[in-house]
């Protein structure tokens, strides 16, 4: 039986990096990711997803949606969000 380290097994599941399967798979991780944090911070501070949502001004269930990354949200509604979780946001751009 052959063995992998992560890489080699991360391209042979996913795809290469810099192939447009990798880069989606990597892009909806990145939204997961966005939504376990506001998930997580809503949480920590009680709030329901209907009163995030009313401190933001959607609905609730955009805030579903965007917690369980299974709709599309702009950048400005992520950034309200945490601002409405008295989050602070840094990014990391690399090019």
């Amino acid at each position: 039986m052959k063995s992998y380290n992560l890489n080699q097994a991360e391209d042979l599941l996913i795809g290469e990096k810099g192939t447009k399967e990798r880069d989606e798979y990597e892009f909806e991780l990145k939204l997961e990711l966005i939504g376990d944090m506001i998930k997580n911070a809503r949480k920590k501070r009680n709030l329901t997803q209907e009163e995030l949502g009313a401190l933001v001004g959607v609905k609730k269930s955009q805030i579903s949606r965007l917690e369980n990354s299974t709709g599309n949200v702009t950048f400005e509604t992520v950034m309200r969000i945490f601002n409405a979780l008295g989050a602070k946001l840094n990014l990391k751009l690399q090019m």
